[in-house]
């Protein structure tokens, strides 16, 4: 699928270097240009306007998108095909929010009844938790849920719990264990009883090195205070290894499964979501899968000229490949989408970090950039300095909240504003003959000058609803899958961890023994070097 050197692709260099003297100051004196790069679905709005490119750049990567047959990707991932074929299976998380009503087939079967069988178990679980009938083996009330997984099985349900902190039960605290040091599973336990506590291990084979550990470990921690007999009420497994889960003590009925066409990155909204959905309830998880499934229904329908995701990632394509940019910053100005950024981190490296096509070929230009942020306001007083005035270009993503679920006085407006703020410095800047007007002494103005030029987007929501949220989840997925497939890559493999977790066992192994395989020096010695200051 070589992309450089086609006629679509030569169409875009050649147009990019006419914006070569542009600057975004000129670009946004343009209000047709502001209003025709300004879109909305599902209660997000979103604003490339401060991006560098015109209604033109758009048009050609547009045109892109068509002879790189996004479209028909769209429809073929939401279809059951095998668009991940290093795999050989589909990558079918849009089938985990689909109405009853649908019918999606992989392999010939229809996974929509097996889809909403769990969700159906799960909701009836979470309900009985939530209104106190699952007790503990002492007859307490279940008060803590702690989550034991690893990498989508973590990141993704601690990220929407986080974000929906407002429609969090009260009386049921989550808390997510994820690390195999000792720290964090004793930053989770601390203060926890665990005859009120109740478990969920998250891994689908159920042999996941570091979460398998830390299960144990807080299986022990179970056992030493309420005996071995307590483990059956109070651990639940989201596995599909039955018979894994039931030496480990968990009973079928407190099992829920999933599927290999479920990636983990992509998986929040299957029974990964388990601790989502007794945290704010089945009725409120319900809502995520909708604000899921009309950004779906979306991204399948609309036209790639109007097409959220499909433009977003047709701007990562510009940013990455054409400009150059080696990072994007994700800045949400609201303080419960502090873990967003981290969830992107890995929906979008795990899924585009690649340096081969799908036929295995050398691609021929840069892949998914370094994705990375932190929350706005802190931001502003952390590496905002090096984002206006340093050598480095980041392109930014704003995500702001119109409609706060905690207002205090004005801290909304001066949120926001800040946002915008932010984002009109870095696509103006401040040039040397303003700061002369403005009467700046002249040794310095260099130190003052901002050059601005520098990229940003906006995307608004209305509330931080759950709603929006699985909007906003579902978005970024889409916006993954367009980017993968401008590239030629496939997005749903991630066999990029697995050489270290294969070298870590057989160095694992080497410490207990107390002995040094056949390594390159550094490892040999570091190996030693560890043992040594160990004991």
């Amino acid at each position: 699928m070589t992309l450089v050197g086609t006629p679509a692709w030569s169409a875009l260099v050649d147009h990019h270097a006419t914006l070569a003297s542009t600057h975004l100051r000129d670009l946004l004196a343009d209000r047709a240009r502001v209003e025709a790069l300004s879109l909305e679905a599902s209660g997000i709005h979103v604003d490339l306007s401060r991006q560098r490119l015109t209604v033109e750049s758009l048009r050609l990567l547009v045109a892109l998108a068509e002879v790189r047959g996004v479209a028909d990707h769209l429809r073929a991932l939401q279809g059951g095909a095998t668009v991940n074929r290093t795999e050989a299976r589909a990558a079918l998380h849009t089938a985990l929010r689909a109405p009853r009503s649908a019918r999606i087939e992989v392999d010939g079967t229809d996974v929509v009844p097996e889809v909403h069988a769990v969700l159906d178990a799960m909701r009836a679980f979470a309900e009985r938790v939530r209104d106190g009938s699952h007790r503990g083996a002492t007859g307490s009330r279940i008060r803590t849920v702690v989550h034991i997984g690893i990498g989508g099985s973590h990141l993704g349900p601690e990220m929407v719990t986080t974000a929906l902190r407002p429609y969090v039960d009260p009386a049921l605290a989550v808390r997510y264990i994820s690390n195999v040091d000792g720290a964090d599973l004793r930053r989770a336990l601390t203060g926890l009883d665990p005859a009120e506590t109740l478990c969920i291990v998250a891994s689908k084979t159920f042999t996941t090195a570091e979460t398998m550990a830390n299960a144990h470990a807080v299986r022990a921690w179970v056992v030493d205070a309420l005996g071995e007999d307590a483990v059956g009420q109070h651990f639940v497994a989201v596995s599909t290894a039955l018979s894994e889960v039931a030496a480990f003590g968990i009973a079928p009925e407190r099992t829920f499964g999933f599927w290999d066409w479920v990636g983990g990155r992509f998986s929040v909204s299957s029974a990964i979501g388990l601790p989502v959905m007794l945290a704010i309830g089945a009725a409120r998880f319900d809502e995520f899968l909708a604000g899921m499934r009309a950004m779906d229904e979306h991204a399948a329908a609309a036209p790639l000229a109007t097409n959220l995701p499909v433009l977003l990632a047709l701007v990562d394509v510009w940013n990455t490949d054409l400009e150059e940019y080696g990072t994007r910053a994700v800045l949400p100005y609201a303080s419960d989408l502090a873990r967003f950024p981290a969830f992107l981190q890995q929906l979008e490296m795990e899924s585009n970090g690649k340096s081969v096509d799908e036929d295995g070929a050398p691609v021929t230009v840069a892949t998914s950039p370094i994705v990375w942020g932190a929350p706005g306001t802190d931001a502003q007083h952390a590496f905002l300095q090096l984002l206006h005035q340093g050598t480095v270009v980041a392109p930014v993503d704003l995500i702001v909240v119109a409609r706060a679920h905690d207002p205090v006085g004005d801290h909304q407006d001066v949120l926001v504003a800040n946002a915008i703020a932010q984002a009109e410095a870095l696509a103006r800047g401040r040039f040397a003959a303003e700061l002369a007007d403005a009467g700046v002494d002249a040794a310095l103005v260099p130190h003052r000058v901002f050059p601005g030029d520098r990229p940003s987007t906006i995307l608004m929501l209305d509330a931080l609803t759950p709603e929006r949220l699985g909007a906003l989840v579902a978005l970024h997925e889409h916006r993954v899958a367009v980017a993968g497939r401008i590239w030629g890559i496939d997005s749903f493999d991630q066999w990029g961890v697995e050489l270290g977790k294969v070298l870590a066992t057989r160095i694992l192994d080497e410490i207990r023994a107390g002995t040094t395989g056949d390594h390159d020096p550094a490892t040999a010695a570091t190996i030693s070097r560890y043992r040594a200051r160990r004991a």
